[in-house]
Parts: structure tokens; sequence; C-alpha cells
């Protein structure tokens, strides 16, 4: 129980790995606010989960993309529970993007909901934590943070902007004894990408990312970045601040 009198907001707690991180916490003791962007019954989906097997939660809605509904967001959790002691920021997209094809539309939304929702979510639950003497903050980030990928020109910004974020967000909030720190996943089942692994089409795909990835693993679990956010949002962690924690498969490492 090593988030036991904790409570935790988990942006994109709906699905993927903001589920699984929400039910992770509440296993391990937390209060759980799980938040999708905006179908309640999503998020209300993983309460009953975590409720059932004896924990402790309970469904919000905020669309990141708005600051005003980023702000209620929180002043609702607070209300609820009294306290935030943990904020991980997974709300996001992951989408294609095409130079000469890329619409305004389709940046706006992989900038405002992987960027912006982030950096308002923390920058309203900070002064929360401030006043009750600390906190836990983990953003979710990406590979795709640490190098390019053709196609994907926008939400590699985003990501390289969530590292940056990370890690000028730790040097300002450490003294608070607020650690902020980061998950960098490689490809991770979840369901964003339940069509590329299980539909024939996606075969030749798969083959290449088969070429480029070293070990056993063409796609890590949703549980895997769970463990590493409790690492980083428990006592175990305690010594990481800014840290970009990278868990891909080893991608990176380069061909």
């Amino acid at each position: 129980m090593k988030l036991e009198g904790k409570t935790a907001l988990v942006t994109g707690g709906s699905s993927g790995i903001g589920e699984a991180i929400a039910l992770r916490f509440a296993a391990e003791g937390a209060r759980v606010a799980v938040a999708g962007s905006s179908d309640l019954s999503k998020a209300q989906a993983v309460v009953d989960r975590i409720e059932a097997a004896g924990g402790q939660a309970q469904a919000f809605v905020g669309d990141v993309r708005n600051v005003g509904a980023v702000k209620a967001l929180v002043a609702d959790v607070k209300a609820a529970f009294g306290r935030i002691d943990i904020l991980v920021n997974s709300a996001g997209i992951f989408e294609p993007n095409f130079v000469g094809e890329t619409t305004e539309d389709q940046y706006d939304a992989m900038m405002d909901i992987n960027v912006k929702g982030s950096f308002f979510a923390i920058n309203e639950v900070a002064p929360i934590m401030i006043a009750q003497g600390g906190g836990k903050i983990v953003n979710l980030s990406s590979v795709c943070g640490n190098m390019g990928f053709k196609t994907f020109s926008v939400y590699c910004a985003t990501k390289a902007a969530i590292n940056l974020l990370t890690r000028s967000l730790a040097l300002e909030l450490s003294p608070h004894d607020i650690a902020v720190n980061a998950i960098l996943p490689g490809n991770t089942a979840t369901p964003m990408n339940v069509k590329i692994r299980t539909e024939p089409q996606f075969e030749g795909m798969l083959e290449g990312m088969k070429e480029i990835t070293p070990s056993n693993r063409l796609y890590s679990d949703a549980d895997d970045m769970a463990s590493a956010a409790l690492f980083l949002c428990s006592d175990d962690g305690r010594a990481a601040h800014g840290s970009l924690m990278l868990l891909d498969e080893g991608i990176s490492c380069g061909v």
C-alpha cells in the first residue's frame, strides 16, 4: 500500500495508460479521481473496476483543451477529496500529420491536448500542493520526444515540449517538495493502437516496427507504465526530480 492516504488525479484516466495507472494507484491505497475528456460513463467504468476490487475512486470529466474546464476539474476534485497529492497528466492524442496536408485544427488539437492541457493542470494543482507541503506530478511524454518519426512531426514536437516542461517545472517546484517527472513510453498496447496490432492491413507496418525494436516485445504493456508511475509517486522514487524515464523497448538506442 505505497500510496495509502494519498489522493491522485489522473487525466486521461478512462482508457489506456491512464486507466492502468488509475487501477494501480487505487490498488496501492490511493483515492483516485479518474478524469475523462467528456464521457463520464467511460470514467465511471474505471471507477467501477476500482471499487469492485475494494478501492476508492470517483469519476470526473474535463476537456483539457479548455483552461476553464481544467480549473473546474481541479476544483471539483479538491472539493470531493479535500486535497490532491498526485497529478498524472495522461490525457493525450497520437495522430500522424503530413507536411502540406496538415490543417490548423489538427495542429491545434495535438498542441492543446498534449501540451496546453498538461501545463494548465499543473498550473492549477501546484498551488494546492505547495499549500499542502508537497506532491508528485508525472507527465506522460513519449520516445517521440527524444527522436524524430516521419509523418508525426507535430506529435514529436508536443512530446519534446513535455520533456522540457517537466525539467523546467522540476527546477521551479522541487524547493516546495513537489517532484515533477515524466515517463517516455515507446510502443505500448492500448485501445489507441489496437487496429495496428490486430488488423491484416497493418502487417507491413508491424514488420517495420520489429526491425527497429531491439527487445523481444514489440509492444510494452500499459501496466509497465503504471509500475513506473507508482515508482515516481511513492517514496521509492523520492530522488527523482526532472527525470525523463525512458521505457521504449530500446527503440531509441538506434539501429
